[in-house]
């Protein structure tokens, strides 16, 4: 398998910050967004990297990037490091498909979420209140149903080893705002919509997913990752059956192994076998395989 990509360290470059799975470098005006193989569950970023994942999210991100730019624009310059500036010469094998240069954007405090099927913190939420976000929904739905439509449903965007805190609508209103809330509320779902009926035809049900904005020269854009395994549940359509827990091919196996052996969710978190390592690694490429017809060379 593979060498993986934990972290980078680019002396020359000022670090702006490290998040769960991206470096991001300032540059001026610009910003490097560097994507690691690290992996996270459960707002912990665990020891053991997943090869590939970071090259594997960029991709991703790219394809959907090009593919919803007619609802929105988005922040990304190149992911071409030629064009890149000169000072990032020195790490541009590391920078190599695994990175982006992008506008820098005043990104907005909320995490956009659209959930197409009721599943995780949604499914707890509902069984307690029958609601989600303080949204009605119908009786007796189980879990993985499809929803009678698509729903918006907003969360705080918690420091790196807090926990997002789902809100509602009008909690998101007094965050950012009524008018730039619905804003985000109508693009959110009009990029799902899109989405979820190009993933189907390729044979994945994106369940949900998560969108970030922010503001530049006063226009609204989609910034930060764009529908990757790390941000949405994706299913394969061939095997979906409401009632039971889905397989996916995203994170939720390493979540699921992690709920296994016990962990209580707290730093530190246990190291990842290699098989689980290669089983995750597997799911991502597949998800990749589906949604662009592309593979890593």
């Amino acid at each position: 398998m593979p060498g993986a990509l934990f972290k980078t360290d680019f002396a020359d470059l000022k670090l702006l910050s490290r998040g769960k799975v991206r470096d991001i470098y300032d540059l001026g005006d610009r910003l490097l967004i560097v994507a690691t193989d690290r992996i996270s569950a459960f707002d912990v970023v665990l020891p053991t990297p997943i090869p590939d994942k970071g090259r594997i999210l960029t991709r991703m991100s790219l394809f959907w990037f090009d593919f919803l730019k007619d609802i929105v624009k988005n922040h990304l310059l190149t992911a071409n490091v030629d064009e890149y500036p000169e000072e990032t010469g020195p790490y541009r094998e590391i920078l190599y498909g695994r990175s982006m240069l992008v506008k820098k954007a005043r990104v907005l405090p909320v995490e956009c979420i659209v959930r197409g099927y009721i599943t995780g913190s949604a499914m707890k939420e509902y069984r307690k209140t029958g609601k989600v976000c303080g949204i009605p929904l119908p009786a007796g739905l189980r879990e993985a149903d499809r929803l009678p439509e698509p729903i918006f449903t907003p969360s705080t965007k918690a420091e790196q080893g807090e926990h997002d805190v789902n809100i509602t609508f009008e909690e998101c209103a007094r965050l950012i705002g009524k008018e730039l809330a619905e804003r985000v509320k109508e693009l959110s779902l009009a990029l799902y919509r899109k989405a979820a009926e190009y993933a189907e035809s390729r044979g994945i049900i994106i369940a949900d997913t998560k969108f970030e904005f922010g503001i530049v020269d006063g226009e609204l854009i989609l910034v930060d990752e764009v529908l990757t395994p790390d941000s949405s549940r994706f299913w394969p359509r061939e095997e979906y059956e409401p009632g039971r827990p889905q397989k996916s091919f995203d994170k939720q196996f390493i979540r699921d192994w992690l709920t296994e052996i016990g962990w209580n969710r707290k730093p530190p978190a246990p190291e990842i076998p290699p098989e689980i390592v290669a089983k995750t690694r597997e799911r991502y490429l597949e998800a990749l395989r589906r949604l662009t017809g592309e593979t890593l060379s």
